[in-house]
């Protein structure tokens, strides 16, 4: 899964000359939270409601409310935006979005092209829900999680054999290796859950879970 299949294309945008209160009243009108700055195709900044905030005079200033707005009517996007964006190219791998994510604290990574112009924003909400694609969580049908106790080559198209043999169709297959018996996660469309349970405990197989699973 690349980052391309999962990033907002309905891009928001505004230079570095807009004025904050044109920006403030963007995020209202647009119901979000951060919006890349560019220039020519390129970003040159992201401004957020954070860096707002920041740029906002403080309840303890000296200055009037007259005074406030006018120094925020000055004010433009370019005095407060973050200028280093951390960016990510649209052919990476989702799971680089993440990584990169993690290692600089961020919840947003506008996506470039081969040409570096901006095609793109991904967000942690976007990770969230492509996760939710991805394990089949808004499918109805079964999520079994089969326990291998053996761990073999060829283990997962022997599970797929007995899932074709009893003619169970299969939506998503995760397998999860943080212990030291790897654990098959498989989402079928069948809700007969205790169907499953037996057709696997008799080929040997431990079944950890068996969940139903609806329509969402």
């Amino acid at each position: 899964m690349l980052v391309k299949d999962y990033m907002s294309k309905n891009l928001v945008t505004i230079g570095e000359e807009t004025k904050i209160f044109d920006a403030i009243e963007i995020m209202k009108e647009k119901d979000i939270h951060r919006i890349p700055v560019v220039k020519n195709d390129h970003i040159v900044g992201l401004i957020t409601e954070g860096t707002i905030q920041e740029a906002m005079p403080s309840k303890a200033t000296s200055l009037s409310v007259y005074e406030a707005n006018y120094l925020l009517n000055k004010t433009t996007v370019k005095d407060v935006m973050i200028q280093e964006v951390e960016t990510i190219t649209e052919n990476c791998l989702l799971e680089d979005a993440i990584f990169q994510m993690r290692q600089h604290k961020v919840n947003v990574l506008p996506v470039l092209n081969e040409l570096d112009s901006l095609v793109g924003i991904i967000t942690n909400n976007d990770i969230f829900d492509a996760f939710l694609n991805i394990t089949g969580y808004k499918e109805p049908g079964t999520r079994v999680a089969v326990k291998i106790k053996d761990d073999h080559e060829g283990v997962l198209a022997e599970l797929t054999e007995i899932f074709k043999d009893n003619h169970l169709n299969i939506i998503q297959i995760v397998v999860y290796r943080q212990k030291e018996e790897p654990i098959i996660v498989i989402q079928t469309t069948s809700e007969e859950n205790e169907k499953i349970n037996q057709v696997l405990s008799d080929a040997g197989y431990d079944v950890e879970s068996s969940i139903k699973t609806c329509k969402r």
